[in-house]
């Protein structure tokens, strides 16, 4: 990644998305910060609901050159683990939901999008979208499981504070050795049984590893081995 000062931070009143802003008027490293989203986005057809003002709502624009199209998902690895590491701080233990959702218990405290720009084996740039519900103390969407700091230790936090916090983390994480086992010792329900969902319906089994590129092993309860590519396999809440 980058180190922490070299990103240029720009605050906004209002867009539709982050990420789309950064699409049309990033340069360089980049983060855009934005106190309401009109269309923000989560994962595949995803919403993501956010208070006005209430929470932390940013994306970043990386060029990590030195990460080869095909261990893309290291970039995943990284900014999960450092939101953890910074979450903690707060809340205590939180965890990592295949593949970049953080939860707190079995409620979700944030989100991540990330989109990379590949060309040839070379990731050109990367655009990281989060979501970190931090003062909103309710929420009216049909999102069934959301949670925020403000909810979970009953008073405001500094929203600015709590981003800086975050990019010094990245900073660290992303040089860190440790990294591929941190990301996988936080797995929401790591080996532990559990029901999921496929295009076949429902079935029980226990997560055993997240592979290199990105996929989900899970052992059935026949022990067959089934591997998922994002968003072809849903965890049972």
């Amino acid at each position: 990644m980058v180190g922490y000062m070299e990103y240029k931070i720009i605050h906004i009143e209002e867009t539709d998305s982050t990420n789309r802003w950064l699409k049309a008027h990033g340069e360089g490293t980049m983060v855009v910060v934005a106190d309401y989203q009109t269309a923000g986005k989560g994962c595949g057809t995803n919403s993501w609901e956010s208070e006005r003002g209430k929470n932390l709502t940013f994306s970043m624009l990386i060029h990590p050159t030195d990460i080869p199209a095909s261990q893309q998902f290291r970039i995943t690895e990284v900014v999960s683990v450092a939101l953890c590491e910074v979450l903690e701080q707060y809340i205590g233990d939180v965890s990592i939901k295949w593949p970049n959702d953080i939860y707190m218990g079995d409620k979700k405290i944030c989100g991540v999008l990330i989109e990379n720009r590949l060309q040839g084996n070379v990731i050109v740039d990367s655009i990281i979208g989060i979501g970190l519900n931090v003062n909103q103390t309710e929420f009216v969407s049909d999102a069934p499981n959301p949670v925020s700091l403000r909810q979970l230790l009953g008073r405001e936090i500094d929203r600015e504070a709590l981003l800086h916090d975050f990019l010094e983390t990245l900073e660290t994480v992303s040089s860190s050795e440790t990294t591929y086992s941190a990301y996988r010792n936080k797995l929401f329900r790591m080996g532990k049984q559990a029901v999921f969902s496929d295009e076949t319906g429902r079935f029980e089994g226990t997560i055993q590893d997240v592979e290199t590129d990105g996929r989900l092993l899970i052992k059935d309860l026949s022990g067959q081995a089934r591997r998922y590519a994002f968003k072809e396999v849903q965890f049972v809440i």
